[in-house]
């Protein structure tokens, strides 16, 4: 006789259930050239290139210490460094805003997503999304465009918890929402670091989507999913496996 089954499914998002359909560097340039478009109609002059210069920096260190430092701080922060240290908190999101209205638009949902979550819905299992993301505001309003919203119960980020997978704490702010423990989840994320070493740590069953993921051959070698997709497809016969050999 097996344990009660597992019912509660935590996604990554990008490259998990959408993915980019272009290369990202001229996306990226269009999007500071509309980032800094909208600064100087507040007469406030930024070289796009060195926004893009001070983001790399940040995300060197997020990888190093798992914490977020979101798009908004900087922003704010290199605006102050230019002797603008008054801008008003609408003229900061505005620009973000015009800068994510680019880059959402190099986004698109996998074309098995949908009919994989409305299956696992009619099917009883609960849904969630923890995305490593630098804008809680950017992933929200592009998972509503989606037309997914509905299928989760919530959808969490980085940038809102502070913490970046495969911190322990990301995993845990995402359970804390279901009330459960991680022996009764499972995480599913095309990422061998962030996504499956971080639920592994934690206890939790873990699928890797292989179809868009990038990993280095060290982390092939000491990081082992409990199983392993190529496509969402085959994730409930995968989630109705793990039960089947849950112990008691």
């Amino acid at each position: 006789m097996n344990a009660n089954p597992i019912r509660h499914i935590l996604f990554d998002l990008g490259g998990t259930l959408m993915h980019a359909h272009g290369d990202w560097p001229p996306v990226f340039e269009r999007a500071d050239q509309a980032l800094t478009h909208e600064l100087r109609e507040h007469h406030i002059k930024l070289d796009a290139k060195i926004f893009r210069a001070r983001l790399h920096e940040y995300y060197k260190q997020r990888d190093k210490d798992f914490q977020e430092t979101t798009y908004h701080f900087v922003l704010r922060e290199l605006l102050k460094e230019l002797g603008y240290a008054k801008v008003a908190e609408s003229t900061v999101r505005a620009a973000l805003d015009a800068m994510f209205s680019i880059t959402q638009t190099n986004w698109m949902l996998e074309e098995d997503t949908a009919a994989a979550l409305e299956l696992l819905k009619s099917n009883d299992y609960h849904l969630g999304i923890f995305s490593n993301a630098g804008d809680d505001k950017d992933v929200q309003q592009l998972v509503e465009s989606f037309g997914i919203r509905a299928h989760f119960d919530f959808v969490l980020t980085s940038a809102a918890s502070y913490y970046r997978k495969p911190h322990a704490r990301a995993f845990e702010f995402a359970l804390a929402e279901w009330s459960i423990s991680a022996e009764d989840s499972v995480m599913v994320g095309d990422s061998l670091e962030a996504d499956i070493f971080g639920a592994n740590n934690l206890g939790m069953q873990s699928i890797w989507l292989t179809r868009r993921a990038k990993f280095m051959e060290d982390e092939v070698q000491r990081i082992h999913p409990s199983f392993s997709l190529v496509s969402l497809d085959q994730l409930l016969p995968t989630l109705e496996r793990i039960n089947l050999t849950r112990p008691y």
